[in-house]
């Protein structure tokens, strides 16, 4: 399948690409393999049709890394995959560049070229439920995104009980049909995943501050031949200071942030 895809791109890659601001990318410039958090709303794949599995890509920082790389002179074949998958694949040299947290284990198998603005990771329930320190959440169940880390106090306190969820979507679910008393995570995909059921910001109490992280443009150190870290930083902040984030927010989140 992946042959299939690639194949694929290198079809369109025949024909020029042209980014949404700069010059024509040459359909001979190396195709780089980005990955993006399979997360909403950075990394979303709506099905085509209920009778086939293809699907379509977009999000966030799905959009943001495609710009990117078309800025800088590639031709990004950009793919939505879990975190764990993500990691493994940075380490391999399979993935080229992603967006995402900072991780420990992969400090020496990454180059970090870009912070995006920081995330407040935040513990909320619903609308009449607050909770306003970590003793009070002692006893409670919490739904936590598999292959995340929101919080090393909660990560670390056994009288926290973390149930593990594929996405915020069925975490989501999983707070309004009561099977857990709260969410963790950042405010943008917990928002995202209510206006996937249509809910709103109104379902929630107010949220608990428990940490604040930053997301980097990283690539493998294994592309570095292959990729210009200092082309990348270069159009990256171009991409930034034209405002281009601050755009895709409103498109996939509108009023709800």
């Amino acid at each position: 399948m992946r042959w299939i895809s690639l194949c694929s791109l290198l079809f369109f890659a025949s024909f020029t690409l042209t980014p949404a601001h700069g010059e024509p990318v040459p359909p001979s410039s190396p195709i780089i393999e980005i990955r993006t958090i399979d997360i909403l709303p950075y990394g979303i794949k709506t099905q085509i049709n209920t009778a086939s599995s293809a699907y379509l890509s977009s999000g966030i920082y799905y959009d943001i890394a495609n710009l990117l790389a078309e800025e800088s002179g590639y031709l990004p074949h950009n793919e939505i995959y879990p975190y764990a998958r993500i990691m493994l694949e940075l380490k391999s040299g399979q993935t080229d560049m992603t967006i995402m947290f900072k991780y420990k284990e992969l400090d020496e198998f990454v180059t970090y070229i870009a912070p995006l603005p920081s995330l407040k990771n935040v513990v909320i329930g619903l609308k009449g439920t607050n909770f306003t320190s970590f003793d009070s959440l002692k006893g409670k169940k919490i739904a936590y995104l598999r292959g995340a880390k929101f919080s090393d106090d909660i990560d670390k306190d056994p009288d926290i009980i973390r149930f593990k969820t594929s996405d915020f979507v069925q975490a989501v679910k999983m707070l309004i049909a009561g099977h857990v008393e709260a969410v963790i995570g950042p405010m943008d995909p917990i928002l995202s995943a209510a206006l996937q059921l249509n809910r709103d910001e109104n379902l929630f109490g107010e949220p608990f501050l428990v940490s604040e992280r930053t997301p980097w443009v990283q690539i493998s150190n294994k592309s570095l031949e292959k990729i210009s870290a200092l082309k990348l930083k270069s159009h990256f902040k171009q991409i930034m200071n034209r405002g281009e984030l601050t755009k895709l927010r409103q498109k996939y989140l509108g009023n709800a942030q």
